[in-house]
């Protein structure tokens, strides 16, 4: 055998357990088809945690996931831990997690598939082909700027980064578009905002330690009508934490689907690979929940934390067959489907593509 991981899986809460499950499928194929070895760990989140340790986030949570090499996660969240105090629902420990594993760079992926391209409530022409990264900055920006404050008459944010905060996420954007198609879009405001004149200095000089990449500049408010008048122009997109915000939301429904699409949060440690869709606990046990966002992130795992590309292509691969092949969960089942299949069955078939291409 080659190479051996360990992965911690972290199934959460709602649909999490299913569409989880279901990556994990598709893992141990792809494994088993490129020669390497996967091993799991589960730890606990968000709503399982706080029925059975009375927290969303254990220790013994933080403690596993800093000893493995990456972690594929679910969902969490439900009504049945709405009234509890903030500190102690499962958003709580999703963000608390993040920051104990030191996590600084959001990915987020707008791929519109062929075959669901009338899912997008944009035309096949503008959407059709469409691969977008979106790298926004997590951990900085005006969400976390100091001095803020509310009074009753006037409230205040500050917008704050540092060229080391932007250096390391502008580092992250430019590896990512090595292995794409070479092209960085860095969008700022850099024309009013002087948080933006530094962001542009400093891209700029990350840029030159990557002369085959192609970068270019955005004013963010350009950059919002550019992702609906024509978003075939992007590869990679790097910008700050509340311009990202905005824009991977804007971005990932050029797709139509939230349910085909993944994403990841990774930094210095260790990286987070999820969907990005919710917990959906109205139709959790159904068996009808749509699993290929799930397994779209593992293959993000594969590819940008354990650098396994062709185990990661051979998964996205088995996801556009599957697809072209008319199978459906019910989510998308209006579009085009030839046979509207369960979660379960939906994991399998991609998990033998992938063993029999």
């Amino acid at each position: 055998m080659g190479k051996s991981y360990k992965l911690g899986i972290i199934k959460g809460d709602g649909i999490g357990p299913e569409i989880v499950d279901e990556a994990i499928n598709v893992l141990d194929a792809v494994a088993t088809k490129f020669g390497f070895e996967i091993s799991y760990e589960e730890f606990l989140l968000g709503g399982a945690a706080i029925d059975e340790t009375g927290v969303p986030l254990p220790q013994e949570t933080i403690n596993g996931v800093k000893k493995v090499d990456a972690v594929l996660f679910g969902a969490i969240g439900g009504p049945k831990w709405d009234n509890l105090e903030r500190h102690l629902r499962p958003e709580s420990g999703l963000l608390a997690l993040r920051k104990e594993m030191g996590t600084f760079a959001n990915l987020r992926p707008a791929i519109v598939y062929d075959e669901l391209i009338n899912a997008s409530t944009l035309k096949p022409d503008v959407v059709r082909g469409v691969d977008i990264m979106v790298v926004r900055e997590l951990t900085g920006g005006i969400y976390f700027g100091q001095p803020r404050e509310y009074a009753q008459d006037r409230a205040y944010n500050t917008m704050v980064y540092t060229r080391e905060e932007i250096a390391r996420i502008a580092k992250v954007a430019f590896d990512i578009a090595m292995k794409r198609d070479k092209r960085v879009c860095s969008v700022d405001k850099a024309n009013v905002l002087e948080v933006s004149q530094l962001w542009r200095e400093v891209v700029e000089e990350v840029a030159k330690d990557y002369p085959e990449v192609e970068l270019s500049h955005m004013y963010v408010d350009n950059a919002a009508m550019q992702l609906i008048r024509e978003p075939k122009q992007f590869d990679v997109i790097v910008t700050g934490n509340i311009f990202g915000d905005i824009l991977s939301d804007a971005a990932s429904m050029l797709s139509g689907s939230i349910g085909l699409l993944p994403s990841a949060s990774t930094g210095s440690k260790v990286g987070l690979y999820e969907p990005i869709h919710g917990s959906a606990p109205d139709i959790a046990g159904q068996g009808i929940a749509n699993p290929i966002a799930t397994i779209a992130s593992a293959a993000m795992l594969l590819r940008y934390e354990l650098d396994e590309t062709e185990a990661a292509d051979a998964i996205d691969n088995a996801i556009k067959k599957v697809l072209a092949d008319g199978y459906r969960t019910g989510d998308i089942a209006a579009f085009d489907a030839k046979e509207v299949v369960s979660c379960t069955e939906m994991g399998n078939i991609i998990a033998n593509y992938i063993s029999k291409s």
